[in-house]
C-alpha cells in the first residue's frame, strides 16, 4: 500500500528557499524542460500535498533558456519547501543530479527526470525500499512486474531503441556492473549517507553517470535494490539519440573501469 493510499484524506547557488532536513527529498534535472517540466512539478506538487512527511522538491536548472526558468521560479514562488539551483552554464545530467543531491537535507534522497516518464506513485516504491534497509534503489523496467504504457504509433522507434539498450546492457554486466538489469532509468533513490559516499565521487557529468554511480555504490559495499515499476513511454522521440549517447556511454564503461582500477572511488 503507498502513502498515498494510507492518507485519511560556486556555479551553483540556491535560487529560491532554504535548506532543511525533510524525509525525503526529490531532485529533478533540467535543461530546457519547458511545458513538460510544468506539468512534473504539477504532478510532484499533488503528490507530497498526499504525503503524511515532511518532503522538498529540488528543481536542478542546467542553465535553461529563459521560458523554463520562468516555469521554474513560478513554481517555486507559489509552493513552499521547492528550491531552486542554477548551473551559470550548462554541465550535462550528470552534474546536475549530483549538485541535487549533495545539496538535498532528506534523509532519502529519489532523482527523477523532468518529463516524469515514471508515475510519481512510482517513487513511494523507491521511498518504501529504501525504508526498509537497502542503500540505493533503482527503478527497473525489465523486471517481470513491470508496466509500461506507450503509443501504438510509436512502437518502431521503441522496440528499436528497447533492443539497442538491452544490448547495451547486456555489456554493461559483462564488463561492469553484473546483475543491474536497468542501469539508465531515471528513477533512483538513495539513503543520506549512500548519497554522500556516491555523489561525492562522482566523475562524470553525461548520462553516463548512471553507471559510475551504481559502480560506487557496488565498490563500497552498498545494498543495491531493484524494484519494477510502471513506465510511461511518450509519444514523441527522446531527446537521447540512440547512437550517439549509445557510443558516449559505452566510452564511459571503459573509464568507470579504469578509475575503478586506479582507485579513484576509494
Amino acid at each position: 500500500m503507498s502513502y498515498v493510499e494510507q492518507l485519511p484524506k560556486p556555479q551553483t547557488r540556491p535560487i529560491v528557499g532554504e535548506r532543511g532536513n525533510p524525509h525525503l527529498s526529490i531532485v529533478i534535472p533540467t535543461f530546457n524542460g519547458g511545458k513538460k517540466l510544468r506539468a512534473t512539478l504539477e504532478q510532484l506538487r499533488e503528490f507530497r500535498e498526499e504525503l503524511p512527511f515532511s518532503a522538498e522538491i529540488i528543481v536542478v536548472d542546467d542553465c535553461s533558456e529563459a521560458s523554463t526558468v520562468e516555469v521554474i521560479r513560478s513554481f517555486a514562488r507559489r509552493n513552499e519547501s521547492v528550491r531552486v539551483l542554477h548551473n551559470a552554464s550548462n554541465r550535462g545530467k550528470g552534474s546536475a543530479v549530483t549538485k541535487g543531491m549533495l545539496d538535498a537535507g532528506g534523509r532519502f534522497r529519489v532523482f527523477v527526470d523532468s518529463d516524469l516518464a515514471y508515475p510519481s506513485s512510482q517513487i513511494t516504491k523507491i521511498l518504501r525500499a529504501l525504508e526498509s534497509g537497502s542503500d540505493v534503489v533503482v527503478a527497473c523496467r525489465v523486471l517481470p512486474e513491470s508496466r509500461y504504457t506507450m503509443s501504438p504509433t510509436f512502437f518502431h522507434y521503441l522496440y528499436a531503441r528497447h533492443l539497442l539498450s538491452r544490448t547495451f546492457n547486456q555489456l554493461t554486466q559483462a564488463l561492469l556492473l553484473p546483475g543491474i538489469l536497468d542501469t539508465q532509468a531515471g528513477l533512483k533513490g538513495f539513503t543520506a549517507e549512500a548519497a554522500e559516499i556516491v555523489f561525492s565521487r562522482l566523475t562524470l557529468d553525461g548520462f553516463g553517470f548512471d553507471l559510475e554511480c551504481l559502480y560506487i555504490a557496488r565498490f563500497h559495499g552498498l545494498k543495491v535494490e531493484q524494484t519494477a515499476v510502471d513506465f510511461h513511454y511518450r509519444d514523441e522521440p527522446s531527446t537521447v539519440s540512440l547512437v550517439k549517447h549509445g557510443t558516449e556511454m559505452l566510452a564511459d564503461v571503459m573509464r568507470v573501469r579504469r578509475n575503478g582500477a586506479r582507485g579513484v572511488y576509494a
